[in-house]
């Protein structure tokens, strides 16, 4: 089972290590689903920790739609962070018919030479989830499709969760199961949907709050549960 923790500060990306994290997904504005943290942030993160670190590329959070100038910066953040080395990138982009924008989808795939890459919940706003499935899955780049089955949450969205997850089981690209999970009912979800992969934001923080740090025993929970499904 690999487990993702969003990490918002430095300090964040250490706890999650230390405290059972596999892998990092790096953001700033997390109160708005996650926006490009500042250059120095991802440098320090990439020193201080050995585990891998994904990094969000979205200018803005006012929709998964992008212009010129967007584009530019994105492409202009993916190079910064590509010559940081070690790193991977976390990005989404739709048109707006509801589709996988896949002109730009190409074009970052390009500037991120060769980096591993994570479609983050534009996932959850298409409007056929398994036509953009078949568009992301031509692109080796993409191992990762964070997605909570075109529902609020998670859990509401098993069921759809658990038909992306058999038709990618074969495939180089996997579901990795986000938003609304928590210790509580963990183990069920992931017994229900099959997932390898779950990704954790506010359930692992302080009071369960979105702006507050990572609460190493809430973290601790999580890893036990899967540790223990692990060695079922």
């Amino acid at each position: 089972m690999l487990l993702e923790v969003i990490a918002t500060t430095l300090s964040d990306a250490v706890l999650a290590e230390r405290n059972g994290a596999d892998r990092i997904e790096l953001i700033t504005g997390i109160s708005e689903g996650g926006l490009t943290p500042s250059l120095g942030l991802i440098e320090k993160v990439r020193d201080a920790v050995s585990i891998p670190v994904r990094v969000m590329v979205r200018p803005h959070a006012r929709s998964f739609y992008y212009d010129k100038d967007d584009i530019d910066t994105m492409e202009r953040d993916i190079q910064h962070i590509a010559s940081v080395g070690g790193l991977s990138v976390v990005m989404g982009m739709l048109r707006s018919d509801g589709t996988v924008d896949e002109e730009l989808l190409q074009r970052l795939l390009h500037a991120a030479k060769g980096l591993e890459v994570t479609f983050h919940r534009a996932f959850d706003e298409v409007r056929d989830q398994f036509e953009a499935l078949k568009v992301l899955e031509r692109y080796p780049q993409i191992t990762d499709i964070l997605t909570s089955g075109g529902q609020s949450t998670a859990p509401k969205g098993a069921e759809r969760i658990v038909q992306l997850e058999q038709l990618t089981s074969e495939r180089s690209i996997s579901i990795l199961a986000g938003s609304g999970l928590s210790a509580d009912g963990l183990s069920d979800f992931i017994k229900q949907t099959g997932v390898g992969r779950v990704h954790f934001g506010s359930a692992v923080r302080v009071d369960g709050s979105a702006l507050k740090p990572i609460d190493p025993a809430r973290l601790q929970a999580v890893r036990n549960i899967l540790d223990k499904r692990k060695d079922n």
